[in-house]
C-alpha cells in the first residue's frame, strides 16, 4: 500500500459510515448524501490508499484487509476532531462551585488539583470546606457542597461514585 496524496476528514468520515452500514445508500443517508457522491468519495479514498478498502457484494460492502487496517485509525482521527469541535463550542465554566475533602487529601491532592483547574477555568470560584466524611455527606444532602470526597462511602446511598481509590474510599 502507498498513499499518493494526504487524507482528508471528509473522506474518512464517509468512509467510516459506509464501512459501518455496509452500504453505501444506507451510508448516504446517514451523512446527508447520494449514493453516488459515496461512490466518488470510496473511488477518491482507494485511489490515494492505492488499493480497494471495500470488496463489493450482492449484499452490500465489506472491508478489505486494507480496509479493516484503516478502520480503527479512520475511528479515532474522526472522534479526535468530533471532541476538538466539541471542546471549541462549549461553553466555559463560570460560577461557584463548592467542594468538600478530608484534611489528608488536601495539601496533597488538591492544592495541584485546583492550580490546573483554575487556568483551564478562570471564571470559576472554589470553594474548598474541610472535614470529616460525615460532615461532608451532611453538607452534600443539605445542598451545601456539590461535590464531596469521602471515606466510608457505602453508608451513603443518594451520591454518584465518580472514583473510587485502590483502598476503597470513594469521591462522591
Amino acid at each position: 500500500m502507498r498513499m499518493t496524496l494526504p487524507l482528508d476528514s471528509d473522506l474518512l468520515r464517509t468512509f467510516l459510515a459506509v464501512a459501518e452500514s455496509e452500504n453505501f445508500t444506507k451510508a448516504g443517508q446517514a451523512i446527508a448524501r447520494t449514493q453516488s457522491a459515496i461512490s466518488m468519495q470510496m473511488k477518491r479514498l482507494e485511489r490515494i490508499v492505492g488499493e480497494p478498502v471495500f470488496e463489493r457484494g450482492q449484499r452490500g460492502v465489506q472491508l478489505t484487509s486494507v480496509g479493516e487496517r484503516l478502520l480503527p485509525n479512520a475511528r479515532r482521527i474522526i472522534s479526535m476532531l468530533d471532541d476538538t469541535t466539541a471542546m471549541l463550542n462549549a461553553r466555559p465554566f463560570r460560577g461557584p462551585v463548592r467542594i468538600g475533602i478530608p484534611e489528608e487529601y488536601g495539601y496533597s491532592v488538591l492544592t495541584g488539583a485546583l492550580g490546573a483547574f483554575a487556568k483551564h477555568h478562570p471564571k470559576v470560584d472554589v470553594t474548598v470546606r474541610y472535614g470529616p466524611s460525615s460532615e461532608q455527606i451532611e453538607a452534600l444532602n443539605a445542598g451545601k457542597l456539590d461535590l464531596a470526597v469521602v471515606f466510608e462511602w457505602r453508608r451513603f446511598s443518594g451520591a454518584e461514585v465518580l472514583k473510587a481509590d485502590q483502598i476503597g474510599r470513594a469521591h462522591v
